[in-house]
């Protein structure tokens, strides 16, 4: 009866989220540039060569604008995107289609079915804050799915000294209290875990790579 309550909780989740998307899908490229920092960052900063012939999954994958980065900045790389949002990938589609068949989207939740392959690197930008409460078997999941030397890789919010602002974000289904950085330090060697204000401190955003250990 507990495994089924949770497995309800997941599904209900799940199905808000890709809700919540139809609409945001709409504006997400003309307004997540103001907030969403970090992105282009994590992509200069995974440690692997222009040329090399890596495989990386993005869980969460949304527009595809991380996928279009990723497969300009590594042109023999293989990628694949991942997403509730049917609404988001079809974008997303648009997005990446330069890349041909370079770049697969999918739309699925990680984690309930197993992978074909074992990825280089796992990217989850600004995706976790919003699974809840999950995410913690997501990064467990994620560790056991890298190839051996693999990389995860992290761009999220990170925290706020603002209750109205947590309260804001809640409202928008994310959560906001530094629960992460704890973890993927934890979970994954950390290769840089950097912690940096936005809006002169309204919050935290956080950007994180990590080797798997």
């Amino acid at each position: 009866m507990h495994k089924t309550r949770i497995t309800s909780s997941i599904k209900e989740q799940n199905q808000t989220i890709a809700t919540y998307y139809q609409f945001q899908s709409g504006i997400y490229d003309l307004t997540r540039w103001s907030f969403l920092f970090g992105r282009k960052r994590i992509v200069r900063e995974l440690p692997f060569q222009r040329e090399a012939l890596i495989t990386i999954l993005e869980v969460g994958c949304g527009t595809g604008y991380n996928l279009a980065q990723l497969a300009r900045h590594y042109p023999n790389a293989r990628l694949q995107g991942m997403d509730l949002s049917a609404d988001m990938l079809q974008i997303a589609k648009r997005n990446t289609r330069r890349f041909g068949n370079r770049v697969e989207l999918i739309q699925a939740p990680y984690g309930q079915s197993p992978l074909s392959y074992r990825p280089d690197v796992i990217l989850f930008s600004y995706a976790l804050t919003m699974i809840n409460p999950q995410w913690k078997d997501l990064l467990d999941r994620a560790g056991e799915d890298l190839a051996d030397g693999g990389i995860i890789a992290v761009a999220d919010f990170h925290d706020s000294r603002h209750d109205w602002f947590r309260n804001h974000m809640g409202n928008h289904h994310v959560r906001i209290d530094g629960h992460l950085l704890p973890i993927l330090s934890d979970r994954f060697k950390p290769l840089l875990a950097e912690v940096k204000p936005a809006y002169f401190g309204v919050w935290d955003y956080l950007v994180f790579v990590g080797a798997r250990g």
